[in-house]
């Protein structure tokens, strides 16, 4: 960096970058901590930068303007009032360094976020997905402080234009939320962006009842087919009520034969909560079918790999579509066994109960397959009616 005496004419005629190079510093001999910045981009124009130590000793450089901008003389007057102003404790740079140290919102949620959720969250993979997948994109390069709702309202629109559905959407909105709570909490932001931002409100649902041809063909299969395990993993779950997940990680420990019960550890149930599975007569036959008791410690085990199944999905819609019943899905089993408590005439406190539902609000939605059980109830009535007016004539 040569130390020149900068002048208007050394300005209109020297401003070139030597061969070789791509930047160069051309000093002030004048005014110290004044330089002209020259790239090799920009032959013939520089910019005008004062060089100055903060208060802790580290060397900064405060950009001026351009030489295309300003002439000389206004470049001096410039750097010798931020020189006045650092003297006195001022920094020029300070709310740029206090924006550049808030974190990107990568930054926070791949060091501070996934390290706090994993051993809190079971879901902590779905998660990071969410973030990997779309999130990373739109706002990993952004700080925490340069998130805005209007950006946000945007990526979740956005998210719908993509024929997502409303609660995947609504997923991706929950998560930028939960983890922004964090950031605030962890005192690195001052306020949620996504705080007002509405959901979309759709309903979402989706329930496949079988009928009772639709019942044998489905059993008919699982019966049949060669696939033993996922079928009897099937049955199960049509034979229980419980989701895949508490199926997939129970143990032989867990089952207690003599009184029937089958406990899903407060680990692998969706209420964080202890609950015991009465286990019918047809849950007992699955039971006393399978091979890997005293053997492995779970009790539905891929032979391929020796451990638990993690995805069943697969062989699943091969096992419907060969029952055809293409929009059945894993979980409407779950809703089926719920239908055959209902429709026997079990009350709802009972099927909350078993289901494991923290609130009777969560079990209603299964009122309407009691219509069946209500008319029969009030065609009762209608035969004593009909006894007294016969009795009466």
């Amino acid at each position: 960096m040569p130390i020149v005496k900068l002048s208007e004419s050394f300005i209109r005629n020297n401003l070139q970058c030597p061969e070789g190079k791509s930047r160069i510093e051309y000093c002030d001999s004048e005014l110290p901590g004044l330089y002209v910045e020259v790239r090799a981009t920009s032959p013939g124009q520089g910019t005008y930068y004062l060089r100055y130590k903060d208060i802790t000793g580290k060397t900064c450089h405060q950009k001026i303007a351009r030489t295309t901008e300003i002439t000389l003389a206004e470049a001096r007057k410039q750097a010798k009032t931020l020189k006045a102003e650092i003297a006195l404790g001022s920094d020029p740079r300070a709310e740029e360094k206090a924006r550049l140290a808030v974190l990107t919102f990568a930054e926070f949620f791949e060091k501070h976020y996934l390290p706090y959720v994993i051993p809190r969250k079971r879901s902590w993979k779905r998660d990071e997905e969410l973030y990997r997948l779309r999130i990373k994109a739109v706002f990993g390069h952004k700080r925490l402080n340069e998130i805005s709702r209007q950006q946000i309202q945007s990526f979740h629109t956005a998210l719908k234009n993509e024929k997502l559905a409303a609660a995947s959407c609504n997923h991706h909105l929950k998560l930028l939320k939960h983890s922004l709570n964090l950031a605030i909490d962890c005192e690195m932001l001052d306020k949620n962006p996504v705080a007002r931002v509405p959901m979309f409100h759709e309903d979402n649902k989706i329930e496949h009842y079988l009928n009772d041809t639709e019942l044998e063909r489905l059993l008919t299969v699982l019966h049949t087919d060669e696939n033993r395990p996922i079928c009897q993993i099937a049955l199960f779950l049509l034979s229980t009520g419980c989701r895949l997940n508490e199926v997939l990680s129970a143990k032989w420990s867990d089952v207690d034969m003599s009184k029937c019960i089958f406990t899903v550890r407060a680990t692998n149930a969706k209420s964080k909560k202890l609950r015991g599975v009465p286990l019918n007569e047809s849950a007992i036959e699955i039971l006393n079918q399978l091979d890997t008791r005293g053997k492995f410690e779970y009790l539905f085990i891929n032979r391929l790999t020796g451990m638990p199944y993690c995805n069943i999905h697969k062989v699943w819609h091969r096992l419907r579509e060969k029952a055809g019943l293409k929009h059945l899905r894993l979980h409407d089993l779950r809703h089926q066994y719920a239908s055959f408590l209902v429709n026997s005439g079990r009350t709802l406190y009972e099927v909350q109960q078993i289901f494991g539902h923290s609130t009777s609000v969560v079990t209603q939605r299964y009122s309407h397959l009691s219509t069946k059980v209500l008319n029969e109830a009030a065609q009762s009535a209608s035969v004593k009616i009909k006894e007294a007016t016969a009795n009466s004539a």
